[in-house]
C-alpha cells in the first residue's frame, strides 16, 4: 500500500493529500511529529520534514514539491500542473507564491504561534507575529480575489496545485480563526468551491489535539 508521511499541521503535507484523492490513488497515512526526532523518519527523509511519500514499488519520494511533480508525470489524470508550458509556468509561479511568500507572511507566523507552540512545548503565543500575519492574510486574500476575477480558478479554467497549495495553507489559518472572510466574499466562494470537493472534506474533519477549530471550519455552506 502506498504510504503517505503526513502531519496534519503541515500545509505541505496537506497538499500531496488532496493531490493523491484528486488523481484517486489510494494511500494510507502515516502521522509523523516532525519535532521529534525519529531514526527511522530520518532515514527516510534526512531532512526531517514531511512529506514523505513511499510508492508500494518501493519508491520512496521526498519535498511536496518533488511528490506532486513525480504524481503528475507517473499518475496525470487528472491533470494538475496545467495543460500546456505556459499554463504549468502560470501554476508553478502561485504554487511558490503561496509555497513561500503566503507560508512566510501568513502560515509561519500564525501557525508557528497558535497551534505548534500549544501542540510542541504549551508556549505561550508571540501576539506580534499573530498581528503581522493577520495583517498580511488581507493582501493575500485580494490577490486571491483579482484572480478569480479573471479566471475560473486561480491559473485558469480548471483545477490545478496552484488552488490545492492556496487552499492548504489558508485551510490551516482558518483552522486557528484568522481568515477574515466576510470582507473578501470572492475569496470565500473560491474556497467553498473547494472545501466541497470530496479530497478536501477529510483534512476539515482532522482535529488538531487539545485545539478545536472555529464552528465554520468544516461547514461546507459557511
Amino acid at each position: 500500500m502506498r504510504r503517505l508521511y503526513h502531519n496534519t499541521l503541515s500545509p505541505m503535507a496537506r497538499k500531496v493529500r488532496v493531490a493523491l484523492s484528486e488523481k484517486r490513488l489510494e494511500y494510507e497515512i502515516v502521522i509523523e511529529e516532525t519535532w521529534i526526532r525519529s531514526e527511522s523518519f530520518l532515514a527516510r527523509n534526512p531532512e526531517g520534514e514531511v512529506p514523505v511519500l513511499e510508492e508500494p514499488a518501493g519508491a520512496t519520494i521526498c519535498d511536496a514539491g518533488a511528490i506532486c511533480e513525480y504524481l503528475e508525470e507517473v499518475y496525470p489524470d487528472p491533470p494538475l500542473l496545467g495543460s500546456d508550458p505556459r499554463h504549468r509556468a502560470e501554476v508553478r509561479r502561485l504554487v511558490a507564491w503561496f509555497d513561500r511568500k503566503f507560508n512566510r507572511e501568513v502560515t509561519e507566523p500564525i501557525v508557528q504561534e497558535k497551534l505548534l507552540k500549544r501542540v510542541v512545548s504549551g508556549g505561550a503565543p508571540d501576539s506580534r507575529l499573530i498581528r503581522a500575519g493577520r495583517a498580511n492574510v488581507h493582501t493575500h486574500l485580494k490577490y486571491i480575489s483579482w484572480l478569480i476575477d479573471r479566471r475560473r480558478w486561480l491559473a485558469g479554467d480548471v483545477l490545478t496545485y496552484a488552488d490545492i497549495t492556496a487552499a492548504c495553507h489558508l485551510s490551516l489559518i482558518d483552522y486557528a480563526g484568522d481568515v477574515p472572510w466576510d470582507e473578501h466574499p470572492q475569496a470565500k466562494e473560491w474556497y467553498a468551491l473547494i472545501k466541497c470537493r470530496p479530497s478536501f472534506r477529510p483534512l476539515l474533519a482532522e482535529m488538531v489535539p487539545h485545539i478545536r477549530p472555529p464552528r465554520h471550519y468544516a461547514d461546507l455552506d459557511f
